[in-house]
């Protein structure tokens, strides 16, 4: 059975298993490569939730790329860090997708709810 796969920048990786945001995409690399890997259009709130569920994944597939990166304070540290990792590690790397069992589905009213059951929340409909 051949494992379905999308070509990421190695920085939207990075982001995910450094926790560090050094996307070339910014905050929207991260939202490709976490809707990727559970097949879910995400919503913010539910970003950090789903970056703990694939970090692991990610570790395992890439066991090659740092699991942390340097303090990094400007828009030009992050690029000169990510040009070296770049050059250390390549541009791109084929991600599979996140084996269902590895990811809980949450409706995403449901988790805005679990996770502040004091806000009120309302939901507007096209």
């Amino acid at each position: 059975m051949d494992t379905e796969t999308k070509t990421f920048h190695i920085g939207d990786i990075l982001s995910i298993t450094t926790g560090a945001l050094v996307s070339p995409d910014h905050i929207g690399g991260v939202y490709n490569i976490l809707g990727w890997l559970v097949d879910e259009n995400l919503m913010t709130h539910q970003l950090p939730r789903v970056a703990r569920e694939c970090e692991g994944f990610l570790l395992e597939q890439f066991p090659d790329l740092p699991t942390e990166a340097p303090t990094l304070t400007s828009k030009d540290e992050v690029f000169a860090w990510l040009d070296r990792m770049v050059a250390q590690h390549g541009e791109t790397r084929e991600v599979p997708r996140l084996p269902r069992v590895d990811h809980t589905p949450i409706d995403p009213l449901m988790e805005i709810k679990l996770l502040r059951p004091d806000a009120q929340v309302f939901v507007v409909q096209s």
